[in-house]
């Protein structure tokens, strides 16, 4: 099974001291790429969090953010407001906002925002992070789930594009022996029409110069061999998104060359539609991990 990088997952806790929200989004990227945003106060945990989101996710840039709403009601609370450093930061900025013609308004969250104005206590510091991490943990879990999810998906997508593939290739192939006889018959006739006689050695000479212009048999064993590596890798699954891009890669090679060998409508139209396959592949791999 591959996993696809694009996904979402969003967990909450409510406790008696408040509520805890985890949320976690990912795009594709080449490397892993953690953004954590993290309330002041729970900065201590933040070494803990990226390594465990490391453990579990190999690629992709995430970004995972916690927002901590505290329980005005309750006497256990984890946190507490140095009310006196909230005090100086207002009437900071009442002062700075006089010497302005139209200061901006400072909100609560500004003020919480500033380091030292929440205040944990130590030795309820444990909790929360015991409630963080498994937070993180079922976040991840869902993240991980949604992501094998959009991967099945995407194999399915790639399985059926390698199929066209394989299609565009048989009528090549069953187009390939006429090519000859086809090339001989327009050539004898035009000698015909201009009244000339062809040497027959001259005209096998001719044939095999053509032969061996319009060859696309290494063209097309090394297309099948790279589709069959390609069904190869899905069926294996894991980390496949950089081989699979690879693969992409030498598909479009070999397509390119096929249609630039080509002197037969069939095989044009075969390359063609396999190169358009091959980018519809190519930018949906981009998203596997």
């Amino acid at each position: 099974m591959i996993n696809s990088m694009t996904a979402f997952a969003r967990v909450e806790n409510q406790a008696e001291w408040g509520t805890l929200v985890c949320e976690i989004r990912s795009i594709n990227h080449r490397y892993l790429e953690t953004s954590l945003y993290l309330p002041e106060v729970l900065r201590a945990f933040e070494m803990p969090i990226r390594e465990n989101i490391k453990q579990q996710v190999k690629r992709g840039k995430l970004e995972c953010a916690f927002r901590y709403q505290p329980n005005v009601a309750t006497k256990n609370k984890l946190f507490s407001v140095n009310e006196s450093l909230a005090k100086e930061l207002v009437m900071a900025s009442e002062s700075i906002g006089r010497l302005m013609i139209e200061p901006p308004m400072i909100s609560v969250t500004d003020i919480l925002r500033y380091p030292g104005v929440i205040e944990s206590k130590d030795n309820d510091l444990t909790q929360i992070k015991e409630t963080m991490l498994e937070l993180l943990e079922k976040a991840l879990q869902e993240l991980i789930v949604v992501r094998q999810r959009e991967g099945k998906d995407l194999e399915q997508l790639f399985l059926t594009r390698m199929q066209l593939m394989q299609d565009e290739l048989a009528k090549v192939k069953q187009r390939l022996p006429n090519l000859l006889q086809e090339a001989r018959e327009r050539l004898l006739k035009r000698f015909k029409d201009v009244q000339l006689e062809m040497d027959s050695n001259r005209l096998e000479q001719e044939m095999v110069i053509f032969a061996q212009r319009i060859d696309v048999s290494e063209e097309i064993e090394r297309l099948e061999t790279h589709i069959t590596e390609v069904r190869r890798v899905l069926k294996q699954g894991g980390l496949v998104g950089r081989r699979l891009d690879f693969l992409m890669q030498e598909l479009n090679r070999e397509a390119n060359t096929l249609g630039s060998k080509s002197v037969d409508s069939v095989v044009t139209y075969a390359a063609v539609e396999m190169k358009v396959l091959i980018e519809q592949v190519r930018e949906q791999v981009q998203n596997v991990e």
